[in-house]
């Protein structure tokens, strides 16, 4: 466990921030100053980051530049006849119609709210499972909003519900919990905008990169890679550090996707290379 622990040590130190920023969504919230700006750009950033970045990053770019110097100031004044402006951009699953739902959605979310953090923490405060909860309520909230401004009825397309996923269906929520990590870590390239939630009770960003590495670590056993997995994942790194388990994140996803190790060879792959670092 010492071994391993002084691996996932040895990567996180190592781990290159800057060059991570230029080709991570995160990049976008770190264009802005003001914390109200921040936290809307780094919601609809990360709603997006699903796909190959090569992919994403343009449409992301595309949908900022629409919004001006002010991304907050735009939503908080979004009106719905604006929708035509959007029509053009699209990507996968979401037709630019999606895309300016999402963004009538945040605002109004945000003339009642004023802040995301605050619909999280109404939440968020309730019981023990407070981040389940949190992100339960908010996306809840989210859903419960009228969309028939934009799509003439009050409908929820497939497209536009892949920016909503909910623990209890099933979802690890990757997207979500990526958003929360940029919010309440104040280390490394992350932002610390939400005080009061602790990095201890973050559950790890889930895709297939982190969930292969980690059950060859054996810190989960599962095979769908679902909110329970992301618990187990989580629960596991803590083992490491109880305090801020995710900064093993930025290890786990860069050893994950150079797929240095396979189910074979996994530790002896690690020790290795630890072996022979410097």
């Amino acid at each position: 466990m010492k071994d391993l622990k002084d691996i996932l040590d040895h990567f996180y130190r190592d781990y290159d921030f800057g060059e991570r920023l230029s080709h991570d969504p995160i990049q976008f919230p770190h264009r802005y100053k003001d914390p109200r700006d921040i936290e809307l750009v780094a919601f609809i950033s990360s709603s997006l980051a699903y796909g190959r970045v090569g992919l994403f990053i343009p449409v992301i770019e595309s949908i900022l530049k629409k919004m001006g110097k002010s991304p907050y100031e735009f939503i908080i004044n979004l009106e719905p006849k604006k929708k035509d402006r959007f029509k053009e951009i699209r990507y996968r699953f979401n037709p630019g119609e999606d895309i300016f739902c999402l963004l009538y959605v945040l605002s109004l979310i945000l003339q009642r709210y004023g802040r995301l953090e605050n619909l999280f923490k109404t939440h968020y405060r309730r019981d023990g499972m407070k981040i389940l909860n949190g992100l339960k309520g908010m996306v809840e909230a989210m859903l419960d909003i009228d969309t028939s401004p934009v799509y003439g009825k009050n409908l929820r397309p497939y497209g536009f519900l892949q920016f909503f996923p909910l623990p209890q269906n099933g979802s690890a929520c990757k997207r979500m919990n990526l958003f929360l990590r940029w919010m309440v870590r104040d280390r490394d390239i992350d932002f610390g905008l939400w005080h009061g939630i602790g990095k201890d009770s973050l559950i790890i960003p889930l895709d297939t990169h982190i969930a292969r590495i980690s059950r060859c670590l054996g810190f989960t056993k599962r095979k769908s890679q679902d909110w329970k997995m992301a618990e187990e994942i989580t629960e596991s790194l803590k083992k490491f550090d109880p305090e801020d388990p995710l900064k093993y994140d930025f290890a786990l996803c860069h050893h994950g996707i150079s797929r240095i190790c396979d189910k074979e060879r996994c530790r002896d792959c690690i020790f290795g290379l630890d072996k022979n670092s410097k």
